[in-house]
């Protein structure tokens, strides 16, 4: 059943249209993606929908009496409250119910001796107890609980929200969307402030939820755990796809190859009439002219294909000046803490040459304090960090506090590199879409996706051979993303990287620290390599002790050997499974045929296709028995 339709909105911002002719349906249940590049619309859709921006056309039609539950709409908090009073503020009804029921069941005790008012009270108690455990009466306060935990704000729960950050509010108030259970959840960068054991908390709740969801997340592998269908904001209009989102990029891909392929085909067929045309017109004559005025009205007729567009994309690469030295960094005794309380004691760090490092950890447990330290931007409570020869430092903050507000995008940039002329910052600038009188815009003015950009331009142009990247895929879109992902691959230096996207840890890591009470943990190889380890229980590679140069090559070695030999184990798996499936396809059609009556007319067939069925399932059982020796 269609909940949720969309037929021609639009939507413009002085002489910019963002949204033209956008259409599609959502049904009861879907989990839809949301995506686009930045600027794109996503946002202003979403909220045409809630009813929060109207639009300059078409229509949006909901289901009548359809229950919307959109982040923004959730009220503000008034601080007084405490946390798990927010939450349980939703069941308040529920609470009242159970108040009814109670004294219901008082004034049936009383009345025992009148048959009538019992009657009466007794159908009263039915209403209410179904309405009691349809408001989940039962289990509200299990869920509160669960809700609290899987947001990490358990521990804040008998605490007013006046002391949460703003990210641990937007937690609290996705909490309470969440828990009020409406018929059609509008999320918009649902995963932004989570860590990754909430991300994966939330990723269940939605996969179970009774209810449609409709999503807009940078967070590929979210979009692939949760999304059933996806939609793509390109060029102000919308176009759907079945699957998560690894299918939808498959599927956009070989749309747009397609439509390139009939654009050009139909490119050279018009250039062909057009020669052959001009041909008839050269040779002049009564019969070649009138050919030719035939084919021009023919070609006048043609629908023509419009050319496929895709969205402006970044492109660029880091380069480095000089090498380190095998040692890039050492520390040892790194302890730090605020008000009392340590963020992390006696860390042991050796970082090498060409390592490849994700930092992971619960929100507020130091990674960007770990950061900070090994920068000199805080100073460690006690401990020593000694960074190697030639080691230059680039620096990427997830909240670009060094990006100046007051300057436009172009001073600020070169400000810091007057040394290049301005064609070349311009140039620099153009790589990650700053083009025109675009550059001349206030970096006050930036959305976090283009200060991100931005911070990413001087990043490339310092040329540093060491990398710390505080959450660098944080307010880039997904193409962004992977344009990001390619330049971490081409770069010839040393990377550790702060990050909650399991996507891009899996592409550019090859150990993953994890800083867990105050001790770092070191797991080989990237996120799904550790999150094996760490599901089937197993401990970590180390807890970072110092090698030589020796064993850490031989460490490296081993880690791309097990992903080599992983990938082999999964490529067969799948192979087998494309087997399986056309042997199955095979047996079906003969079984289809054998339970025709004609067939058994001619018994020398009828045994043959018999024999050949028997050994088809033969064939398939020892198929799944290869199968499941390669899968354990």
């Amino acid at each position: 059943m269609i909940i949720l339709s969309l037929q021609d909105v639009s939507k413009s911002f002085g002489t910019h249209q963002v949204l033209r002719e956008v259409s599609f349906a959502l049904q009861e249940g879907e989990r839809m993606g949301l995506v686009g590049v930045n600027g794109s619309g996503k946002s202003t859709l979403m909220k045409i929908i809630a009813g929060v921006e109207n639009a300059d056309g078409g229509t949006v039609s909901l289901q009548k009496g359809l229950r919307i539950g959109y982040l923004a709409q959730q009220g503000e908090l008034s601080g007084e409250e405490t946390v798990a009073r927010v939450l349980e503020s939703v069941f308040d009804p529920v609470v009242a119910l159970e108040n009814e029921l109670r004294e219901t069941e008082r004034e049936m005790t009383k009345a025992a001796g009148d048959p009538e008012r019992l009657r009466q009270l007794g159908g009263k108690y039915d209403r209410l107890t179904r309405a009691f455990e349809d408001g989940n009466g039962y289990g509200w306060r299990s869920a509160v609980q669960g809700v609290l935990a899987g947001l990490d704000l358990r521990k804040y729960q008998n605490q007013r929200t006046s002391i949460l950050s703003g990210g641990e509010r937007t937690r609290l108030c996705l909490g309470r969307m969440l828990l009020s259970g409406p018929d059609l959840l509008l999320l918009d960068e649902p995963t932004n402030h989570l860590d990754l054991k909430s991300i994966a908390w939330l990723e269940d709740y939605l996969r179970s939820y009774r209810g449609a969801v409709l999503v807009i997340s940078h967070d590929r592998t979210f979009m692939d755990h949760v999304c059933g269908r996806m939609a793509e904001l390109l060029m102000g209009t919308v176009e759907t796809y079945g699957g998560n989102y690894t299918e939808y990029l498959e599927k956009r891909t070989a749309v747009y190859e397609s439509r390139m392929k009939a654009w050009q085909n139909q490119q050279k067929e018009i250039a062909r009439e057009e020669a052959i045309i001009a041909t008839y017109r050269r040779f002049n004559r009564e019969k070649s002219i009138r050919a030719a005025e035939s084919r021009e009205k023919r070609l006048e007729k043609m629908e023509r294909l419009e050319r496929p567009q895709e969205e402006g994309a970044i492109h660029f690469h880091f380069a480095t000046r000089r090498r380190t030295g095998d040692d890039v960094l050492i520390a040892e005794g790194l302890r730090k803490g605020y008000g009392g309380r340590d963020l992390f004691t006696d860390l042991k760090l050796h970082v090498r040459a060409g390592d490849r490092i994700a930092l992971i950890g619960d929100n507020g447990t130091g990674k960007s304090t770990l950061f900070k330290c090994l920068i000199a931007q805080e100073k460690p409570d006690a401990g020593i960090i000694r960074w190697g020869a030639g080691v230059d430092i680039g620096y990427y903050d997830q909240h670009q506090a060094g990006l100046r507000e007051d300057k436009t995008i172009l001073d600020e940039v070169w400000d810091r590199f007057p040394r290049l002329e301005q064609y070349e910052v311009r140039g620099a600038l153009g790589q990650f879409l700053f083009t025109g009188e675009e550059v001349f815009s206030p970096v006050s003015t930036l959305s976090g996706g283009e200060k991100g950009r931005v911070a990413l331009t001087e990043l490339m142009l310092r040329k540093d051979n060491v990398l710390l990247l505080d959450e660098p895929t944080n307010h880039l879109d997904m193409d962004s993303r992977e344009v990001l992902e390619e330049a971490l691959e081409g770069f010839e230096g040393t990377i550790i990287a702060i990050s909650h996207d399991r996507y891009f840890i899996n592409r550019f890591a090859e150990k993953v620290w994890a800083l867990e009470d105050g001790r770092l943990k070191e797991y080989l190889g990237n996120y799904d390599a550790y999150f094996a380890k760490v599901s089937r229980d197993q401990p970590p590679d180390g807890d970072l002790p110092q090698m030589t140069r020796t064993a850490a090559e031989k460490e490296k070695k081993k880690s791309r050997e097990e992903q080599r030999r992983e990938k082999e184990r999964k490529d067969h798996l799948a192979a087998l499974e494309k087997r399986i499936a056309e042997a199955e396809r095979e047996n079906a059609a003969l079984e289809e045929s054998l339970a025709k009556p004609d067939i058994w007319q001619n018994p020398e067939e009828a045994a043959e296709m018999t024999r050949r069925y028997n050994e088809g399932k033969a064939a398939i059982d020892r198929l799944y028995e290869q199968w499941a020796e390669a899968a354990e």
